[in-house]
């Protein structure tokens, strides 16, 4: 963790001018307004079979031929089952509020029943040396790592998962319940069920629609389960969800088939799971869309009831938005990975449905940089399904990956992500001055780490990780981040004076000197 001399002064010097370059129109963060990080295990944590820990799905899944860029695995990663400590340190340093982080489910019940009381034993100490550092623990259940022992039982299409998913939530609740007050459920169910088992381009692989739609009725079971289950231990337990969310726009609002388009996504992305959650139902129209898919077979009498047990807290992650017409585009973005693997598209009744290019900036991941995109997003949720249920808001993940290339001492000068980052915090001080009561934001990714399908090609971190020897160096952007919480401002960039107002291309911005 530590940096060479070189580093450390550089950092210095450039906190330094960080905090001389704010203007006197600098935006004040609200008042107790969070700023954390995140991570998630399979990403970070490697230590594939050390002390009882077994295969999930991205084990089987990465060590697949084709289906992972390159070949990598995350049996290895960044090595953080063995240098946590390090990285909670370096957490401090940068003066981080709050760690936002993921059990193994595999690595506290490898066969997916039986508990290891050494996984739990890791998670026991990483929470202590967080609280011991002033950090916030916020812990998430389930981040795509299903043991294989379940997935060979069927998976989340099948309901006993849902039942396996409360057994191990209360295993880490026994453990952890007494030192860690917010508790995630689940992260992205839509990439669990619908990249998962519907595209393929997720583990376990599989591309059916009736899987799909079937594992996300067993997911949002699971996560009502479990909200009942700690509520009835701990009634002062902050319990949510994390959802992944995009903002849906027709191509052409004057054509009712471009309408269509974008009302498919909103349905099938963001609407199937925050109307059971918050409505206690699926969306008439989204059922209409399914319709033959076989969802109705896994819906039973008091699941929905279940499902929209009461939540504290909805985790909002926000990349891009897009926009959507009946017509293909004469060029298209491409977020898929350079992998042999064929897929299909993830929603499960959206054919025909094609994104297009808005001539916005894109990421290295080929996502267009849109933060008007998550005011509008905050908005809305609070608008049409939280502030009526007196849920909070926080972001939970919002982040890019650029093309970084660190210098002869590993530091990586990354202006645009430090234009992204300002420019989305930006955009949920707009929401919260519009009433949202948004009460977090958490960065993603901590470090740079295994990014799923996409392996190590994809950097999405505020601290550079060399893979080779693991070392930790914080780009540019963790020291604008550590500015910013420790300032609670955030630098005004002045358009007037002809600097970069973050609608550049990321090329434009890759050689700066005052970050």
């Amino acid at each position: 963790m530590t940096l060479n001399a070189t580093s450390s002064d550089r950092a210095a010097d450039r906190a330094e001018q960080q905090s001389g370059s704010l203007s006197a129109a600098a935006r004040r963060l609200p008042e107790g307004f969070v700023l954390g990080v995140a991570t998630a295990a399979y990403q970070i944590e490697g230590a594939r079979h050390v002390e009882g820990r077994a295969d999930s799905i991205w084990d089987t899944f990465s060590h697949t031929p084709g289906a992972v860029v390159d070949g990598h695995t995350g049996d290895v990663a960044c090595d953080h089952y063995h240098r946590f400590a390090e990285d909670v340190a370096l957490m401090q340093r940068l003066g981080v509020q709050s760690y936002r982080f993921s059990t193994s489910w595999a690595r506290v019940c490898p066969d997916g029943r039986a508990v290891n009381a050494k996984g739990l034993d890791f998670y026991e100490r990483l929470v202590d040396a967080l609280l011991t550092a002033g950090i916030t623990p916020w812990l998430t259940l389930y981040h795509w790592d299903l043991p294989q022992a379940l997935e060979d039982r069927g998976g989340w299409p099948v309901r006993e998962t849902a039942d396996r998913f409360v057994d191990y939530a209360l295993a880490v609740h026994d453990r952890l319940g007494d030192r860690v007050s917010t508790w995630t459920t689940l992260n992205e169910p839509w990439c669990s069920a619908f990249v998962g088992y519907t595209s393929g381009e997720h583990a376990p692989g599989r591309q059916s629609p009736a899987d799909g739609l079937a594992a996300a009725h067993h997911l949002m079971l699971g996560h009502g389960q479990t909200v009942r289950a700690l509520r009835s231990r701990d009634a002062n337990l902050q319990l949510g969800l994390t959802l992944n969310f995009t903002v849906a726009d027709p191509v052409d609002p004057a054509d009712p088939c471009d309408v269509d388009a974008a009302r498919r996504v909103d349905g099938q992305m963001n609407r199937m799971f925050l109307d059971p959650v918050f409505r206690g139902q699926y969306p008439a129209d989204v059922l209409a869309d399914v319709a033959g898919l076989g969802l109705e077979h896994h819906v039973r009498p008091g699941d929905l009831a279940t499902i929209s047990a009461p939540i504290d807290v909805l985790g909002v992650n926000y990349y891009n938005g897009g926009a959507f017409s009946h017509l293909p585009p004469v060029t298209a973005l491409s977020g898929a990975p350079a992998t042999t693997r064929q897929t299909r598209s993830p929603f499960p009744a959206a054919d025909g449905v094609h994104g297009h290019p808005r001539g916005l900036p894109v990421t290295s991941m080929d996502w267009e940089v849109q933060p008007e995109g998550l005011t509008r997003l905050l908005v809305r949720l609070h608008e049409e399904y939280t502030g009526r249920a007196g849920t909070t808001l926080h972001v939970t993940e919002n982040g890019a990956a650029f093309d970084d290339r660190p210098d002869e001492q590993g530091f990586v000068d990354d202006r645009a992500r430090v234009e992204y980052v300002r420019s989305h915090l930006s955009s949920v001080v707009d929401a919260v001055e519009a009433g949202v009561p948004v009460q977090g934001y958490f960065y993603w990714s901590f470090m740079d780490n295994f990014e799923w399908a996409w392996g190590y090609a994809k950097r999405f971190g505020i601290v550079r990780v060399d893979y080779d020897t693991q070392e930790r160096t914080p780009k540019a952007s963790a020291l604008d981040y550590a500015r910013i919480i420790r300032t609670r401002e955030l630098a005004v960039v002045s358009r007037e004076r002809g600097e970069d107002d973050g609608r550049r291309s990321p090329q434009a911005t890759s050689g700066v000197s005052d970050v």
